[in-house]
């Protein structure tokens, strides 16, 4: 990497500390932007607004919209007031869903489209589709007649599938032409679209025939007809293919573009490296704020009202979780007034039963998003975990068994503790086996509140395990 690439990343990363600095170590400053009188008491500092007003002109699109995610709702809405309208929209294509409704709150659905115009016509789709507005009506009012039917088959395809991503943008070749026509071709055009390492040969009536890397045009004599160098047997996708299934074959394929085709083998349109790489991060964030019971759509800064309201679903069902492992141990009220040493141990099995069942479920919650289980493995799944929970519960029980001993001098709790954790952690690692399994065959995504619904059922069950088996053995 080059001296000046690296000076200006290093400058963007500064730009950006910079901006958050200033608006959130005075709060008068993004009053002042917003045009609200400061406090009697408050300094408003014009220097720093105009410092913000040069900073937001010069950072890039990607640049600002990390800023904006990490704004408070306030200072949010300063910072978006000094982007420049013919920036709005590129700004809103990078930052996440979740800050969406902060930032075109007091925009009306003229400024939208405005801010719109200057995206390709993909972007374009994608934004007016899940924007919280309604905007696709007025949006194809605008747009020429092509371009009109190009987006109302994207309006016909899921939201997780190949044809609402693809780009439209491609080129393409005859397979009776020379390589040196291709590159005149191409010097014509004056410019080709981002992300492309291929053009794509097609008959007359768009059929695909194939592909022609760039390298091949440039490595081969410009006298070869493409007939003879064009790969005729492409990586391909439908437009009804899940965009999770095509992440995958692109991270495995090392693709950085493909094309996709419809049932009679025509030519639509491509996806590209650009759109993967969103579907990766997006379907990673909400998969991470699914397994702690999160919603997808909730952010960081949203107001206290509106992250309550998005919380307390699964908070209820922790509630009813935690009220029945109280009833376990009130089951055992005897045992532990007899043995108040108990007491303090039980979260030692529960805790270390948690753990296990939550390392557990990462790793098949992982192996079901890459389709590494098929019928034919579970068994061997099964029996790896509850070996693997096997051998850990013997020896990190053994350890707490002897330091019980130590320390409460009594050799039985200590073996009590010992076998109380083997249990455990063999429950653990079936019910995290199971649990995401089960909920896959319903139909449910295995990743919502998995580490909630595990957490519970090893509370619960190691404090039932443990106490009962102090029972049995020591009263």
């Amino acid at each position: 990497m080059s001296a000046s690439v690296k000076y200006n990343l290093r400058q963007r990363a500064q730009d950006r500390a910079r901006i958050l600095q200033i608006l959130l170590t005075n709060r008068a400053v993004a009053g002042g932007i917003l045009g609200r009188l400061p406090a009697p008491d408050a300094h408003t500092p014009e220097q720093d607004i105009a410092e913000i007003v040069s900073l937001a002109a010069r950072l890039p699109a990607p640049d600002l919209a990390d800023v904006l995610e990490a704004l408070p709702t306030e200072e949010r809405h300063a910072l978006w007031s000094l982007v420049k309208e013919d920036k709005r929209g590129h700004v809103l294509i990078e930052a996440a869903e979740t800050v969406w409704d902060d930032l075109i709150e007091n925009m009306s659905d003229k400024e939208l489209l405005r801010a719109l115009r200057p995206l390709d016509i993909d972007d374009q789709i994608y934004l007016a589709q899940y924007l919280p507005r309604d905007l696709m009506g007025r949006l194809l009012a605008t747009l020429p007649q092509e371009e009109r039917a190009q987006v109302r088959k994207i309006l016909h395809y899921d939201k997780h599938s190949v044809g609402a991503i693809m780009d439209f943008e491609v080129i393409t070749v005859r397979a009776d032409v020379t390589l040196a026509v291709v590159q005149r071709f191409l010097r014509l055009r004056g410019k080709i679209p981002q992300n492309t390492d291929k053009l794509f040969v097609t008959t007359r009536n768009e059929t695909l025939l194939g592909e022609l890397g760039l390298t091949t045009i440039l490595l081969h004599p410009p006298e070869t007809p493409v007939l003879k160098v064009m790969d005729d047997n492409p990586t391909c996708f439908a437009p009804e293919d899940d965009d999770e299934i095509a992440a995958r074959t692109f991270e495995r394929d090392n693709l950085v573009s493909a094309a996709v085709i419809d049932s009679s083998g025509k030519l639509m349109g491509r996806l590209t490296v650009d759109e993967i790489v969103d579907v990766v991060y997006e379907e990673t964030d909400n998969d991470l704020r699914r397994m702690g019971g999160l919603s997808a759509e909730e952010d960081v800064f949203a107001p206290v009202s509106k992250a309550v309201k998005a919380r307390w679903a699964w908070l209820a069902i922790n509630l009813c979780t935690a009220f029945i492992a109280s009833r376990v141990i009130g089951m055992f009220e005897h045992t532990i007034s007899q043995l108040v040493a108990l007491a303090s141990l039980m979260p030692i099995v529960a805790g270390i039963g948690g753990n296990t069942g939550n390392q557990t479920i990462t790793m098949i919650v992982r192996a079901l998003a890459l389709q590494h289980l098929q019928a034919g493995n579970y068994s061997f799944l099964v029996l790896r975990e509850l070996g693997v929970a096997f051998i850990n519960g013997i020896v990190w029980g053994g350890v707490m068994g002897v330091v019980t001993w130590l320390l409460y001098d009594d050799p039985a709790l200590g073996g009590v503790m010992t076998l109380a954790m083997v249990l455990n952690l063999l429950v653990a690692a079936l019910m995290g086996v199971l649990i995401p399994m089960i909920m896959t065959r319903l139909g449910k995504d295995p990743a919502v509140g998995s580490s909630v619904m595990i957490t519970a059922l090893t509370d619960t069950g190691g404090f039932f395990i443990f106490l009962g088996l102090a029972t049995i053995f020591l009263l």
